[in-house]
């Protein structure tokens, strides 16, 4: 038998192995690497801002050539890098790189310097989401060896870059820029290996012509959709008899396309064709390639449900929303065996065809029939769903029980229906709850579980009573939470400051009551809240100086992500956006996407008093602060003139006094502002801030005088108007107030807010959309948008895994 000290000193010896693998396992190949090699990628790290990335993980995508100590291979970690990338940069004295991949980071301003032709060796270079901007130099024409070369997603310019030389090319993408001119497609299609090729979202011209060789069946991949390309550009299709992925969308055509063009592609698994007019018969009976297994068909102008679709056996991603189909959704579209992701939105289906367990049998994971005309009860979710999406639709009933069952199911959202009864027990198993706009009864189950998965739960505006649930506390990742427009009687919830990543809380419209500073409690802070909305309840007592002391809003965070909106980014197939209803004194927009950036405080309504903390000048991010109709007393705090990003500010209807602080002038952003039916006095402060507002923002002021009021401070002091004139007056006021609105449109109110947001953002996974019946503009779809969005995401996912 062995002895018990061996076995320590075994023990022993293999920690200290796996301690010092885990040390220096990223260091590995750097050891390959000669010493005045690593100095030079150290050197190219230092010439930028480098937060995104440590050490480590920099030089973990570093590879050198075994026998030289020469870098052969560079790749950034995404997000790794911010600054200019400048001609003189160390990176351009590699001269032995092969692989070249610094995409996904952010040299915006940037131009493509020419010094690229000095890596003459490159054989992959990778440059895509960095925003370059300007020309691509003549110089590139001259890395002969490329065989990978990907520039989309930047803001480059010009005409097509010349690729003459580059005769290895097998995969060329310049999608997402800003490209110009002719191109030269005979070129192209005669290079000898190419077999990707993307072109979408440009501005190139030309027709396309197929040359004399068979170069071009090399293609398997082509991607033209929104450009300005002229003549019948898809008469040649049918010779790319190899493609798998073909996108056309948005090509502007004189003409509808029959479907059947596609017919001789017998290998063609996507296929994109958004915003193009098909030929109505062709989607009846067209010989439609039966190995697809994406179709992608929004905004086509399509009024019945496409037959063709029925021989699809292989079907796996279906999207034909914002389309004008009417009737029901035809029961064998269920049956196709390998449907996993069907998008229906934005038409005008009235339901299903068949009973109520139509869906039982179906392989669908991802299913969105929002913003339809869908009655009765609603069906029963298929055994795997992972998102089940129907808002804005008429569903009645209750919500089935079965949704329980679905272990898989991620997302629901059942919002803006006319559903009934209960809230189902199940909540903690899902990650997105949406529920809002209904007429649900009873209280908010208190199930929620110890590491419960909710991350998002909009329970607003339904007949819900009883308490807020107490085990609420065990969702540690909860961020978003809604119960505004119910009847939920109880006090403030101050044990929900222990959430460590709650940042939106509303309770708008309740009957909660009691203080929200009582002495038991200690100071009032949320380690991560933003938006705070308590309006309209029956809060009442004084809130002490140091209330706002320790509040979030009074940093200013960028989001870690770089998103410009909440919601849920992380999953490969979906993307869900939070949703807020804004409210200022006049204005109210419902549904609006929140932005990460937008921090408000809302206790208007209630019964507060005493006098406003002076600690309100710490929350220097914040955005809106309606303390409006309580009975705060005293002074407006000087201290208001801190709060740098403030834009709308509603002091109106309490009881303050003395004059408008003229430091409030300094606040660059202020846009809106009321202390209308207070008990001010004085001249109104001169300035842009001021002199822009609305007469009802100051009325009701007995001692104000000077613009906008008709008051001079140099006449004889003015007449009360009866308290009936007033009201008129303000009603006048806030009517006026949101005539403006109309006439700016719904974008207003986060016109306010984006003018100091500084990332440039372009919808590309959701549609503001116009349905065909109503004609007006709706709420943007909280979905996977449209297949042709969540492609391009997918196939730049699996370019960039490729590089890796």
């Amino acid at each position: 038998m062995s002895h018990p000290c061996l076995h320590l000193r075994l023990i022993s010896v293999l920690l200290l192995c796996c301690i010092l693998f885990a040390s220096h396992v990223l260091m590995i190949t750097a050891l390959a690497c000669r010493p005045d090699q690593i100095r030079a990628l150290m050197q190219f790290k230092n010439e930028f801002e480098s937060n995104g990335c440590n050490r480590s993980d920099y030089l973990n995508g570093v590879q050198c050539d075994n026998s030289t100590g020469a870098v052969t291979k560079l790749q950034l970690p995404s997000g790794c890098f911010t600054g200019v990338l400048k001609p003189n940069s160390s990176l351009f004295g590699f001269k032995h790189l092969r692989y070249l991949n610094i995409s996904h980071n952010n040299f915006t301003s940037s131009s493509l310097p020419s010094e690229f032709n000095s890596l003459k060796r490159l054989e992959v270079l990778s440059l895509s989401s960095n925003g370059f901007i300007g020309q691509v130099p003549s110089s590139f024409s001259n890395l002969i060896h490329l065989t990978h070369l990907n520039l989309s997603h930047n803001e480059l310019t010009g005409s097509f870059p010349l690729v003459k030389n580059l005769t290895k090319l097998s995969f060329l993408d310049l999608s997402y820029n800003q490209f110009s001119g002719t191109i030269p497609f005979d070129l192209l299609l005669t290079m000898p290996f190419l077999s990707h090729l993307d072109l979408k979202k440009n501005s190139l011209t030309g027709t396309f012509e197929v040359p004399n060789s068979s170069s071009y069946s090399r293609l398997v991949y082509l991607s033209l959709g929104q450009n300005q390309f002229e003549g019948k550009i898809l008469e040649p299709i049918s010779n790319f008899i190899n493609l798998k992925h073909l996108d056309v969308s948005s090509l502007n055509t004189s003409y509808p396309i029959d479907l059947s063009i596609f017919s001789p592609l017998k290998s063609l698994l996507v296929l994109h064709l958004s915003r193009n007019r098909l030929l109505p018969a062709s989607l009846n009976s067209s010989d439609i390639p039966l190995s697809l297994e994406s179709l992608v068909m929004p905004r086509c102008d399509i009024t019945e449900f496409p037959n063709i679709l029925k021989t699809l056996q292989n079907l796996q991603h279906l999207d034909i929303s914002s389309n004008m189909i009417k009737g029901k959704i035809p029961e064998w579209l269920w049956k196709l065996p390998h449907l996993s992701l069907v998008n229906l939105v934005n038409n005008s289906f009235t339901g299903f065809e068949g009973s109520s367990d139509v869906l039982l049998n179906s392989s669908v994971q991802l299913l969105d029939f929002a913003y339809n005309s869908m009655t009765g009860e609603f069906p029963l979710p298929p055994p795997n769903i992972i998102y089940l999406s129907a808002w804005n639709n008429s569903f009645t009933g209750t919500i089935p029980l079965q949704v329980c069952d679905r272990s898989s199911l991620t997302v629901l959202d059942l919002s803006y229906n006319k559903l009934t009864g209960p809230i189902p027990q199940c909540l903690s198993n899902l990650k997105i709850v949406n529920l809002r706009k209904n007429s649900l009864e009873g209280s908010i189950p208190d199930e929620f579980y110890s590491g419960a998965f909710t991350q998002t739960l909009d329970v607003g505006y339904n007949q819900l009573t009883g308490k807020l649930p107490r085990s609420l506390l065990n969702c540690s990742f909860l961020r978003f939470l809604s119960v505004d427009n119910n009847m939920i009687e109880d006090t403030f919830p101050f044990w929900l400051k222990d959430l460590p990543n709650l940042q939106v809380f509303t309770l708008r419209s309740n009957r909660f009551f009691g203080h929200l500073s009582p002495p038991d409690q200690g100071p009032l802070s949320f380690p991560e809240l933003r938006i705070l909305e308590l309006s309209d309840n029956n809060f009442t007592g004084s809130l002490p100086p140091s209330f706002f002391v320790n509040w979030k809003a009074s940093a200013i965070k960028v989001d870690e992500d770089g998103r410009i909106y909440m919601g849920d980014y992380k999953h490969a197939y979906y993307v869900y956006e939070d949703t807020l209803d804004l409210q200022y004194k006049g204005l109210f927009m419902e549904q609006g996407k929140v932005l990460t950036s937008y921090n408000t405080i809302d206790f208007s309504g209630n019964k507060l008093e005493g006098h406003i903390p002076e600690s309100i000048g710490l929350l220097k991010a914040l955005i809106a602060l309606n303390l409006s109709n309580n009975a705060f007393t005293g002074h407006i705090p000087l201290s208001l003139a801190n709060v740098t990003e403030l834009e709308s500010l509603d002091l109106s209807r309490n009881h303050l006094s003395g004059t408008i602080p003229r430091e409030l002038g300094s606040l660059s952003f202020l846009a809106y502002i009321s202390v209308a039916h207070n008990q001010l006095k004085g001249e109104i402060p001169q300035g842009p801030q001021f002199s822009g507002q609305a007469e009802s923002s100051f009325e009701g002021n007995s001692g104000l005088c000077g613009l906008p009021l008709q008051v001079s401070c140099f006449g004889p002091p003015p007449t009360q108007q009866p308290e009936e004139e007033d009201e008129e007056k303000e009603e006048e006021g806030v009517l006026n107030w949101k005539a403006v609105v109309i006439g700016y449109g719904p974008g207003l109110l986060f016109g306010l807010v984006i003018a100091h947001v500084t990332a440039s953002y372009k919808p590309k996974w959701y549609l503001n959309i116009v349905s065909p019946d109503k004609r007006k503009e709706v709420k943007p779809v909280r979905f996977f948008a449209s297949l042709d969005s969540r492609w391009d995401s997918y196939d730049n996912h699996v370019e960039h895994e490729s590089d890796t």
